[in-house]
């Protein structure tokens, strides 16, 4: 089917990602917007802008119906969700499929399969992926039971969501049925689920994970790895491409582990296989599948020269594959720093505001995507991403070199950011050797207990 117009449910960096796909494909573009967001640079860029709703989420970007009608009144052909908000829930994409209109992402199936973390491990198992010690628990008895036969620390895990939230570290028994009450109250809050299970905890856990597309037929094919590593509080900050210090099996079995994932559930579109890789063991372990696109597509695209985006919008409208595993060539190394507005001087304190100035570096091998402009107005309702900086080379100091000069050129004056936090984290000798796990960014802290105290706010 032939996409002509497509209705861009979100906001942000990702739907001004979006329209310039779309404007290279000549499709016209209908966006989304909340009143907070109506002279934002996305609603300045699409073709449309049609008003779902007051700031709030709950009152706009995630109203299932709301978002359906208005691609129906304006004759959308498609709905591209982006990540966030909606783009992982089956009701949209089922509500798209009883009304005729594209969803460009997996089935709604697919994504009721993914998002049971509980159902994902079982996909993961038959298709003989190994996954983390642990399993459900639906009570305070069967969590210490099963908490006594992995052992801890352990991680008490939301069955319906992630983030961080619903999730909880257990390193003494007698704190397991506090955490759990705790992780199954957050969870249902967030989630609508309470559920919750449990994992064993990996102390020198990689966060790595597999960018994969799958054409809705049982094809797939594996477009490399990031590390995802370089995390606060189960945030991701920095990522790059390829993950640095993975023996080349060990990498191997990773790309080929996300495939017969993905090709158990027969995964349409774009998705994200994550894996957690024991540094200590050299062994690695299903997290989870993300079944949309990432934030952290671009390092991806950059070494592929692939357009993630166009090829969402390819598989949504039926076409044939056009990409073959043997296609696929990475060249080089890209790194990815997420530009927040928060105060790391203040626990990094969200800060929202007006964006008075704003310069965003340019250079060889360097991409900024942002929805950022002088002017631009950071409203307090939504995540405080400002812009994803990449820096593309031929290896991987080189990739480095890029992106600090970048970094240290970027300016934006009226909202705090963590520009200088970036500053800090490549400077950093355990960064620059690469190869960190998740308790980096903890380490880097401890190492310097007064950094966030003499940060500037850009």
């Amino acid at each position: 089917m032939a996409i002509r117009r497509i209705f861009i449910a979100n906001r942000g960096e990702i739907a001004v990602r979006i329209i310039r796909t779309c404007r290279a494909l000549g499709i016209e573009t209908v966006l989304a917007a909340s009143t907070a967001d109506r002279d934002s640079l996305p609603a300045q860029l699409a073709d449309r802008t049609v008003c779902i709703g007051p700031p709030r989420p709950s009152e706009s970007y995630l109203r299932v119906e709301t978002v359906v009608a208005a691609a129906l009144g304006t004759h959308c052909d498609a709905i591209h969700p982006g990540y966030g908000f909606l783009s992982e829930r089956a009701a949209l994409a089922k509500m798209c499929e009883e009304n005729n209109v594209l969803f460009i992402g997996p089935t709604a199936a697919q994504i009721e399969t993914v998002g049971d973390k509980l159902c994902a491990r079982e996909a993961a198992r038959t298709a003989q992926v190994p996954v983390v010690p642990g399993g459900a628990v639906s009570s305070p008895r069967e969590a210490v039971e099963l908490a006594q036969s992995i052992g801890v620390p352990l991680l008490v895990k939301a069955v319906g969501g992630g983030g961080g939230r619903g999730m909880k570290r257990v390193d003494r028994l007698r704190d397991l049925e506090a955490a759990v009450e705790l992780a199954s109250a957050e969870a249902g809050a967030a989630f609508g689920d309470p559920r919750v299970y449990l994992e064993r905890f990996v102390a020198s856990g990689r966060h790595v994970e597999v960018q994969v597309l799958g054409d809705g037929q049982g094809s797939v094919i594996h477009l490399g790895e990031r590390d995802c590593s370089t995390q606060r509080r189960y945030q991701k900050l920095v990522e790059e491409t390829p993950a640095p210090g993975l023996s080349e099996p060990l990498r191997r079995a990773l790309h080929e582990a996300a495939v017969r994932f993905a090709e158990r559930i027969s995964y349409r579109g774009a998705g994200t296989v994550e894996f957690l890789v024991d540094r200590e063991r050299d062994a690695f372990y299903f997290l989870e599948m993300n079944a949309r696109i990432q934030v952290e597509h671009p390092v991806t695209e950059l070494v592929t020269d692939i357009d993630l985006i166009a090829e969402q919008i390819a598989i949504a409208g039926g076409a044939q594959p056009g990409l073959t595993q043997a296609d696929i060539h990475g060249h080089g190394c890209a790194i990815e720093c997420r530009v927040n507005a928060e105060d790391p001087a203040n626990g990094f304190r969200p800060s929202p505001g007006r964006v008075r100035e704003v310069t965003w570096p340019e250079g060889e091998g360097i991409r900024v995507d942002t929805h950022i402009a002088p002017g631009s107005q950071v409203p307090p309702f939504y995540d405080s991403l400002l812009a994803k900086i990449v820096a593309h080379g031929p290896d991987r100091p080189t990739a480095l070199g890029r992106l600090k000069k970048a970094i240290s050129s970027t300016r934006v004056v009226g909202v705090a950011t963590n520009l200088s936090f970036h500053t800090a984290v490549l400077a950093d000798d355990e960064f620059l050797q690469g190869g960190m796990d998740t308790g980096f960014i903890t380490r880097l802290l401890e190492r310097m207990p007064v950094m966030t105290g003499r940060l500037s706010n850009g």
